[in-house]
Parts: C-alpha cells; structure tokens; sequence
C-alpha cells in the first residue's frame, strides 16, 4: 500500500524438486521491477557461510551495473534494492527483524550520498527466537510474509490464516504451500532434506573437532622439534633431548 505497483517479476534460481534433499544451501532469488524502473532482488537463504556479506555486495553490485547497454549514460542507472531473508543472524548486535543499510553521511545520516542502494534483512531467527516479538513495528504486509515464512509449517491452518487475514496475496501463498506439501512424496522429500542437512552439520562439526585435534597434535610436535634444535644448539647430548621431547633418536639425528 502506497509504494509503486510492480510489473514484473522472476524467479531467477528455481528449486529443482529432484536435487531438492541433498542441496546444502538452497536459496530461493527473485528479481523484481516496480513501474517507476526500480529493481528489488529478494533472496530467501537458509545456511550461512564466511562470505556471505560480500556476495550480497557484489549481486547488488552486479545487478545494478548490469542495467547499462553500451550506449547508456548513467542517468539511465535505476535503484537496485536487495531485500535479504536468512534464518540465521548477519549483524548479532542488531535486534531488530528488520534492518536496512544504505549509502549516508557518516558526519550528518540525514544526507543521504544516493537512494540507488538499500540493502534489506529480514530475520526470521529472530522473530521465531523473540518470539515474534517487534512484529508489529512492520507494516501489516510485510507482517503477513514474515509470520507465513517464519511459520507457515509450524502453526495449525486455521492460526496461519488468522495470523495472515491482513493480505489476500500472502494468503494465496499458504494455500499453494499447502497444497504443494500435501502430497506423501513431497512430505518424504522434506523429511529426506531434514536428514540430510542434520547429517551434514554433523559431519561438519566432527570434521572442524578432528582438523583442532590435528592442529593441536602437530603444534606439539613441532614444539618437541623446536626444542631438540634449541638442545642440540647447546651441545646437550641426543639421550637427554629424547628423555627431554619424547622424540625418537632417529628424529633427533635427522636435525643434526
């Protein structure tokens, strides 16, 4: 309500249902544009990695370049908004659901350096751990989408739609969900995916324990052979450096 009506709209990385379980990062990325020429490019993800904060730089950067043919001066150039909804938490000093970053005057944030970039991010962890707490500081809408994304496959049907009376648009969007869960298949596949991503954190986990068991255990070997060195330096002989590193004497020979 009172923002520009768009006109197009497109989904730019479907989920393909048969590589759907064993996908790691699925990611769900639209590409919107509203009747004034403004781009939005929605992302939905899920699993968190290091890099995550630059790559969402360089899509907007790369969507926003990417709007100039070779003839285009650069009033040609549109805003590009980049609405981001994670699961998990990008700035955790940063409360709120809702945060958006845009290019401002450090000295003065009211002067704004261009209103090309804004970059949004919607957190449903922190709506589902707060307990949906600091929901009513959205507009209704984006409270329907928020409460459908956060819990559309917890709560009972007759509480979604309760929760989602607000927006007719949001509500269509539960009913296709329903009926898309519906179907034993596609409930095996979601159980299939749960699995998967549980196994996969889990061998995460063991894999990051097992390389600090290794790192720890070759910083002490490394350390026993730094000492031998240092002890042979000082003439001290190969019977008291093993007593002393527990190195064998043939390491301690291949140091002399």
């Amino acid at each position: 309500i009172g923002q520009p009506a768009i006109v197009h709209a497109a989904v730019l990385n479907p989920v393909n249902i048969q590589t759907f379980p064993v996908d790691k990062q699925i990611r769900l990325d639209i590409r919107v544009q509203d009747e004034t020429g403004a781009m939005y490019d929605v992302e939905v993800q899920t699993e968190q990695h290091r890099e995550f904060v630059n790559r969402m730089l360089y899509y907007w950067a790369e969507s926003y370049s990417s709007q100039l043919q070779r003839h285009d001066g650069y009033s040609a150039l549109q805003p590009v908004r980049s609405i981001i909804i994670t699961e998990f938490p990008i700035f955790p000093k940063l409360k709120d659901l809702h945060t958006v970053f845009e290019l401002r005057s450090r000295e003065n944030p009211a002067v704004t350096m261009s209103g090309h970039l804004q970059i949004h991010f919607l957190r449903l962890g922190n709506m589902l751990k707060n307990q949906r707490r600091g929901l009513n500081q959205l507009c209704p809408g984006l409270q329907c989408w928020m409460n459908f994304l956060a819990l559309g496959a917890r709560l009972e049907e007759n509480e979604m739609k309760r929760l989602l009376k607000e927006s007719p648009h949001v509500q269509k969007a539960y009913e296709e969900y329903k009926m898309f869960s519906a179907t034993p298949g596609m409930r095996e596949m979601a159980r299939e995916r749960k699995r998967f991503i549980r196994d996969w954190r889990l061998s995460l986990a063991e894999a990051r324990v097992e390389g600090e068991e290794i790192g720890e255990a070759r910083g002490k070997v490394e350390g026993k052979i730094e000492t031998a060195r240092s002890a042979l330096r000082k003439g001290i002989a190969v019977a008291d450096i093993i007593d002393i590193t527990g190195l064998s004497r043939e390491a301690i020979e291949e140091l002399q």
